[in-house]
């Protein structure tokens, strides 16, 4: 990893009061809901932020909008542009088609389709290019030296730290009394507008920054005293998958953030989950980080009021697939067991008898002959099922047991 410098200029809680009033007729003052299952799961009382229900599915339409806004006439006659495979990208082709500027937004080839129509719909002209996020930045700043495009940092800029920070000051105004705040962290832009408003108003309150365990340069950042680049990062949440926080949010995180803590993907996508299931909640991976650090005790937050930003909504439907796949699975509402039996007449139905006993549905079966471990004169029989409680597979696997069929339980 490498040191990053850069100068600091900090925008202040009056920066965010004023963005607030340019926003105000502009963004959803988004939801804040009590959730009894997690309170009860967590043992604190838990307030979700529901910024997956945010214009364009995240909260980054605020700092796109506010910076925008701010730029002067003749900048704007050039338009904007940024580099951005999900959120940051639909954030500003919104947000400049409201103002009426061109918009120009470089994704990398590999951005999901979904997001590429999302950010075509709000108006932006999209640039397919390189197989890395770096090489589609490369080409924007390429194209901004040229064109004179104004850049639209993703959160190292004063103005988007504001537009963020306006989170801050709608928590502050929709919760009486708050005692920690968590927020998901990738380059910082969220939890440094949020620490600003919400310490100058009440310094009780604990900011606690959530980082992916595989994308942690803000947490190495603070650990080293100075602004840090990863060389690599490996998360399911893309969306906070930075490899460098900004010096700004750098400089802002280390002042005002009470703490730091990670989750791993496993994590990730068990609260993605659980937040569909149990809240009927839909968010992406990135967006359910604080929520993730709640849920698996990663602060000690008993008996307090905790409000965990649920920072975005726009999943993946590849990823979102198999996380409910594992999810349904990790629960024991579905199995998948590998038998191998004679290749004969009536064998499978033999299996599938004992399924129907014991009223569980068949979601798929596959056969296999051809590999050499199956042996010849044989077939391995893959069947995934769903069950109607989760003490049902052990009954299961002791009648095929009893059939003295060989298998195995698959994860």
């Amino acid at each position: 990893m490498e040191k990053i410098k850069r100068s600091v200029a900090l925008p202040q809680l009056s920066d965010i009061i004023h963005a607030h009033s340019v926003l105000k007729h502009i963004v959803k003052k988004t939801p804040l809901e009590r959730s009894k299952s997690f309170s009860a799961m967590s043992g604190a009382n838990v307030f979700l932020k529901l910024e997956n229900l945010q214009t364009t599915g995240s909260f980054k339409v605020r700092g796109a909008y506010y910076m925008i806004s701010r730029l002067a006439p003749e900048k704007l006659t050039n338009g904007v542009l940024c580099a951005s495979a999900g959120n940051h990208a639909q954030g500003v082709a919104y947000a400049a088609s409201k103002l009426g500027v061109k918009s120009t937004v470089f994704m990398p080839v590999f951005a999901p389709p979904l997001k590429v129509i999302a950010t075509r719909s709000y108006g932006a002209e999209v640039i397919l290019t390189g197989d890395t996020f770096d090489d589609a930045f490369n080409a924007a700043m390429e194209y901004g030296s040229k064109s004179g495009a104004t850049f639209v940092h993703p959160f190292n800029h004063p103005d988007i730290i504001a537009g963020q920070g306006t989170v801050g000051l709608e928590l502050f105004e929709q919760l009486e009394q708050i005692d920690a705040v968590l927020v998901p962290i990738g380059g910082g832009g969220l939890i440094a507008g949020i620490a600003i408003a919400l310490k100058q108003m009440n310094p009780g309150i604990r900011i606690i920054g959530v980082e992916a365990e595989g994308a942690q340069s803000m947490k190495v950042s603070i650990e080293a005293n100075e602004p840090m680049s990863l060389t690599s990062v490996n998360t399911i949440a893309d969306g906070i998958a930075v490899k460098s926080p900004g010096d700004l949010t750098f400089q802002i995180t280390r002042s005002l953030v009470d703490e730091l803590v990670t989750v791993n993907d496993a994590e990730i996508a068990q609260t993605t989950y659980m937040l569909l299931q149990r809240a009927k909640i839909l968010a992406e991976p990135a967006g359910v980080a604080a929520m993730a650090a709640v849920l698996f005790g990663k602060v000690d937050l008993t008996g307090q009021n905790v409000i965990p930003v649920i920072s975005g909504g726009n999943i993946n439907m590849s990823i979102l697939e198999q996380i409910l796949e594992k999810g349904v699975m990790d629960v024991g509402l579905r199995a998948r067991i590998q038998v191998l039996v004679p290749d004969q007449a009536g064998k499978l139905m033999s299996i599938i008898a004992i399924l129907n006993k014991m009223r569980a549905s068949i979601h798929d079966i596959y056969h296999e002959r051809s590999t050499t471990s199956v042996p010849i004169g044989h077939v391995q029989i893959t069947i995934t099922f769903n069950l109607q409680d989760t003490l049902q597979l052990p009954t299961l696997l002791a009648e095929l047991d009893k059939k003295g069929m060989s298998y195995q339980v698959l994860h």
